[in-house]
């Protein structure tokens, strides 16, 4: 566990260091500690000089959002695992024990998540990966443990180790090589859907990606941008189309890519009809943006691997249509 470099990403979030910093000091004792700040104006620098000295500080020179936020401070880290972790998480006794042990046992595991819970109803899971992600043929993302805005209870039931298509940004693990082979993360995307960019581009090189239910944290979700934010909605739908672009198949490319338009078209529609106009508009600004950046993330594209890629057709017609909630259900 001393090869394991433990990075959080802060800005503006002193106070959550000052909340969550200790339960991970005190849980990872053999691992090093950063954050990565990126050039945060409140005393977020001050708390973690005055209050945690052990803590390694990386100042990044502006802010620079989730993706080139990590992408600049990650060069200065020299420890073959990081876990790159929210600033609003809890992490347990012994989370970083069998996570550890699975990198030691397979050199082509990648990535790993472990179980992430909601820190205000800890018997749930939360929101941000629950027990891993996978998306739909159409590029939805969905979660064992979490299926758009349902979210399951902790039974025990993803009490295991399993290949997923994407970890969470908010709790994952990475091995440094295969990060700086990715290139890292996207940064035109800033913020939101930029990890399952880049886990998909891990999945295509052949490498595999797990989910660790023996490794519990706690999130909180939200403190950055809340849930109903309009800026959330604007930056999940152009990243979604950003990243379908970049990486489907090229046979599957242009009728997912118009089916996709489409839906986001019909969730415009429903947006509109419950009153949330400026969701109406978030979205139309990232069609806008999806079309004016259409040539350059066409030249952004790889070769691509279907590999754990969707376990169903469409998730929105199985949950809105036919009423299954929970990942179990979907199939």
């Amino acid at each position: 566990m001393n090869k394991i470099a433990i990075v959080i990403l802060n800005w503006n979030g002193g106070e959550l260091l000052r909340t969550f910093l200790p339960s991970i000091i005190q849980y990872s004792p053999q691992a090093t500690l950063y954050v990565a700040d990126n050039a945060s104006t409140d005393n977020s620098i001050a708390i973690v000089q005055q209050e945690f000295p052990t803590v390694k500080i990386i100042q990044n020179k502006a802010n620079y959002g989730f993706a080139k936020g990590y992408n600049e401070a990650l060069k200065f880290v020299e420890e073959p695992i990081w876990a790159l972790v929210n600033s609003d998480v809890e992490v347990t006794e012994n989370w970083l024990t069998p996570i550890a042990e699975l990198f030691e046992s397979d050199e082509n595991i990648a990535i790993v998540q472990p179980k992430i819970l909601d820190f205000k109803n800890k018997s749930a899971f939360e929101y941000a990966g629950a027990a891993g992600g996978f998306l739909d043929k159409y590029g939805f993302p969905f979660c064992r443990g979490r299926v758009f805005t349902s979210v399951e209870k902790d039974n025990g039931q993803f009490d295991d180790i399993s290949d997923i298509f994407w970890a969470s940004g908010a709790c994952f693990f990475i091995r440094k090589q295969v990060f700086w082979e990715k290139n890292g993360f996207d940064e035109d995307f800033f913020a939101h859907q930029e990890e399952i960019d880049l886990c998909w581009r891990v999945n295509s090189k052949g490498y595999s990606i797990k989910y660790c239910g023996y490794s519990k944290v706690y999130h909180v979700g939200g403190a950055t941008l809340q849930v109903e934010n309009p800026k959330k909605t604007f930056l999940n739908f152009r990243n979604s189309l950003w990243m379908l672009t970049k990486n489907l198949p090229k046979e599957k490319l242009f009728i997912i890519l118009f089916s996709r338009l489409v839906l986001d078209g019909l969730a415009g529609v429903r947006f509109f009809f419950q009153g949330h106009f400026s969701h109406v508009w978030a979205i139309l600004k990232a069609h806008f943006y999806f079309y004016k950046n259409l040539r350059k993330n066409l030249r952004k594209r790889k070769k691509s691997n279907l590999k754990h890629y969707y376990k169903i057709n469409s998730v929105i017609y199985s949950y809105f249509i036919k009423g299954k909630k929970t990942f179990a259900e979907l199939f």
